[in-house]
């Protein structure tokens, strides 16, 4: 849908008008197309620390396509482009006075950043310190990256992802995701990667090829976009939804060559019949996409018993009951499945007059921390996904000045689309992202709302 302030900001009159009254002008930001190089520019990479996960980077990045550049001088001064993206190695941090190099390296560089740029900062987790010094300057990337991605001008977006030793086969996946246009509507986000079995020979163009992939609540807005993006990745598509949306569930299902099931997924034998479906139709299944939901809002002290009820059997009772028959069904779920569950900004910040919606959310971030280690134990992954303002059908009928501000607070200054919250959860379905277990990656801009 489009956004009628980012269209009249970046015309030629309205460029001059905004300029002149010092309103924000968001950008028309980089989004992944089939066929894309990796980053439209070089990438200079630097660091701060030991250093320790250069050599993988840069190997990631010239397998890519990608130029890597010389660090930026003091001066700013480089010779070339403009710069695609800034990657600094803060690896080996041990106290917070090494945290000065990381500056003296990423100030000039960054001022060498073109617009939809990358900056991506590479540090060891906070939690595997040995001292206290050694923990501030691990814990230090996180308010420096957030701080940065809320600086950034044009569409340019900063993340953060803590490797543990022994995790660095595991980093090409988030190298590659966070750099390129998938990660369009994803900033100040960090994630912690694991060591995990990572294949090799991947298809870069079609990541899903040969998997079959449940997405629920799939017959419209962010869920048909899911499906839409999984299938061009290569997956079968089960699209599921209730039978009163069974139309636009067909119609979501024939365009993208895929199968609809129509299916009330709070039924007290809606798991089973899932289960059944998938190992009769189609022999198991290799990703599982949470995503349907629904909202009754009201005031805490206004709301009734059905409205929680129902809110919380749909968006996180489901998920439970569903991810359990799948782990319990012998053979179903395949190995090296992904699971991604839909969460939401409000899980994390709250809001106002959604308390039901936003336990509900913080529920399955709470799920899918738990459930980790024994999807690990099966080469498998579980990870949550947390919209924050995304342009829909459903956003468009909200007041004029709610949804303005709604789509405005945040760093990249506008909403987001369906299709960059299908491109992160499609990303953590490639069997690439083995090493991303556990996390919960918000698709939000950096909303001022929230963590």
């Amino acid at each position: 849908m489009a956004d009628w302030y980012t269209n009249f900001a970046n015309s030629g009159f309205g460029t001059t008008i905004t300029k002149q009254l010092g309103l924000p002008r968001p950008v028309e930001l980089r989004r992944y197309e089939p066929g894309q190089p990796l980053l439209p520019g070089p990438v200079v990479v630097g660091s701060a620390g030991a250093g320790r996960l250069r050599d993988t980077v840069t190997a990631v990045l010239r397998d890519a396509g990608v130029t890597v550049q010389s660090p930026v001088t003091a001066d700013g001064a480089t010779g070339g482009e403009k710069l695609g993206a800034v990657i600094l190695d803060a690896s080996g941090l041990t106290t917070p006075a090494d945290l000065a190099s990381a500056h003296d390296f990423l100030a000039p560089a960054i001022k060498r950043l073109r617009a939809s740029g990358r900056v991506l900062v590479l540090a060891d987790p906070p939690a595997d310190a040995t001292t206290p010094a050694q923990a501030a300057a691990r814990q230090a990337v996180d308010g420096l990256v957030r701080s940065i991605g809320k600086e950034l001008l044009d569409g340019s977006t900063a993340n953060a992802v803590f490797v543990p030793e022994g995790a660095e086969a595991s980093l090409a996946a988030p190298l590659r995701f966070f750099l390129s246009g998938r990660s369009a509507y994803v900033d100040g986000q960090l994630l912690t990667v694991s060591p995990a079995d990572v294949p090799a020979n991947l298809d870069e163009d079609e990541p899903l090829a040969g998997a079959v992939a449940v997405v629920t609540g799939a017959a419209r807005g962010i869920g048909a976009a899911i499906a839409e993006v999984m299938a061009r990745d290569g997956a079968h598509v089960v699209a599921v939804d209730v039978p009163a949306a069974g139309d636009a569930l067909a119609r979501v299902a024939d365009e993208i060559g895929g199968t609809a099931l129509q299916l009330d997924i709070t039924a007290a034998d809606a798991p089973q019949r899932l289960v059944e479906h998938l190992r009769e139709r189609h022999g198991g299944v290799d990703v599982v996409v949470h995503n349907a939901g629904i909202t009754r809002d009201k005031l805490l002290v206004n709301m009734d018993a059905a409205r929680w009820n129902t809110v919380m059997a749909v968006n996180l009772q489901a998920q439970l009951d569903i991810t359990q028959a799948l782990l319990d069904a012998d053979g179903v779920l395949r190995d090296g499945a992904r699971v991604v569950c839909v969460s939401s900004q409000s899980g994390i910040a709250g809001n106002r007059g959604q308390t039901n919606y936003a336990a509900s959310k913080a529920g399955v971030i709470g799920m899918v921390r738990a459930w980790a280690p024994e999807f690990a134990a099966r080469g498998a992954t579980i990870n949550a996904v947390a919209p924050g303002f995304i342009v829909t059908e459903m956003t468009a009928k909200m007041p004029f000045g709610t949804r303005e501000i709604g789509s405005r607070i945040n760093s990249l200054q506008q909403g987001g689309l369906p299709v960059d919250v299908a491109e992160t959860i499609a990303w953590l379905s490639q069997p690439a992202s083995a090493g991303v277990n556990g996390q919960t990656v918000r698709v939000c801009g950096q909303s001022m709302l929230g963590a």
